[in-house]
């Protein structure tokens, strides 16, 4: 098997000790990253049995624990699922190197065939958070529990509400970091 740095880098982040045991979530994401790497065969009769059997994983997974990665998303190394169940993607949302979701988050678009997000790097989503249509999470932002972010969020920004808004901004050197704006 060779290697895959991104599965290395998701890895890193849990808990290595018994993480398949202990992290429900790390199969999730076992079987995304299986899956992008069946992508890259070459066309073949290899290719085709390895589709069917994860296709089979995919909805094991996606049934039991209630954890949607579609292999179509492109997802960066490094993703840390904390508490599973009820994660939903949409299968062309691009998510950053570093990001953390939480148990009941949404990333996809808000009508059939529209846009959907892409998330920058280091971005944490709270539960139930839900990030819907063509909006942009810049690196480092959070969103809070139970909030619906419909607008883009700034780097380093803090997101919370339904609709979101951005309480929190990180500041320029000399300057306040409290800064409140409506997203709607």
């Amino acid at each position: 098997m060779s290697r895959d740095p991104d599965w290395e880098a998701d890895l890193r982040r849990y808990d290595m000790r018994r993480p398949f045991l202990k992290e429900q979530s790390i199969w999730a994401i076992w079987i995304y990253r299986w899956g992008r790497r069946i992508e890259a065969r070459p066309a073949g009769l290899g290719k085709k049995i390895a589709n069917l059997f994860y296709w089979l994983a995919f909805r094991l997974v996606e049934t039991v624990f209630g954890i949607s990665l579609p292999r179509t998303a492109r997802i960066g190394p490094g993703l840390r699922i904390w508490h599973f169940g009820n994660i939903f993607l949409h299968g062309d949302v691009v998510i950053g190197a570093g990001c953390t979701l939480r148990q009941g988050v949404t990333i996809g678009n808000r009508r059939e065939g529209g846009p959907v997000p892409v998330l920058g790097d280091d971005v944490e989503l709270g539960a139930y958070a839900q990030v819907l249509g063509a909006v942009h999470l810049g690196d480092g932002s959070k969103v809070g529990a139970m909030s619906v972010v419909l607008d883009d969020v700034p780097p380093g920004a803090t997101a919370v509400g339904a609709p979101a808004r951005v309480i929190r901004r990180a500041a320029a050197p000399g300057q306040a970091d409290f800064l409140e704006k409506d997203l709607t």
